[in-house]
This record gives structure tokens, sequence and C-alpha cells, in this order.
């Protein structure tokens, strides 16, 4: 009888803790969706104001990251196209020779 008890109650703290997780997953998940933003505009000016300063701190560093590796990407191209281009121009200029 002690035995059952002492189950059931197991079963129920077991329980319990199994709910409060999941609420707190679920928690999660909304507010993560809810400021989950990428982009900012004039429509959503009040959603950028809502996040907190870390988060939006966070967001412009991104940003920044994002930026600076399009950058460094089109850069990349502008050099191999000037090589690509100097090249051409004194490959000509050996055939004229």
């Amino acid at each position: 009888m002690m035995l059952l008890k002492l189950v059931i109650i197991f079963l129920l703290v077991f329980i319990f803790f199994k709910i409060k997780n999941f609420l707190k997953l679920n928690e999660k998940q909304k507010v993560l969706k809810a400021k989950k933003l990428t982009t900012f505009n004039k429509k959503n000016l009040n959603n950028w104001m809502n996040l907190t300063k870390k988060e939006r701190y966070n967001l412009s560093k991104q940003d920044s990251f994002k930026y600076m590796d399009r950058r460094k990407l089109l850069l990349d191209e502008i050099r191999n196209e000037y090589k690509k281009i100097s090249r051409e121009n004194s490959e000509k200029k050996i055939k004229k020779k």
C-alpha cells in the first residue's frame, strides 16, 4: 500500500515537471517568433523600439557583419574583374608587338 502511494506521488511529480518544461518551451518559441524580425522600416518601427537595448545592439551587429561580408565579396569580384581586364590588355599589347 505504501509503495503504491510512493509510485503515484512519483508519477504526479514527474508529470508536473514534464508539463512545466513543455510550457517553458512553448513560451520561448512564442517569444522567439515574436521578436524574430530581420528587417525594420517605418511600418514596424514600434517593433524595433519594443526590443531591448541588447537585442537592438545584437541586430545592428549582425547587420554590420552581413554588410562587411557583402562588401568583401564585392571587392573580390572587382579585383578579379580588374585582373582579368589587365591580363586581356597585356595580351593585346604583346600581340601588337
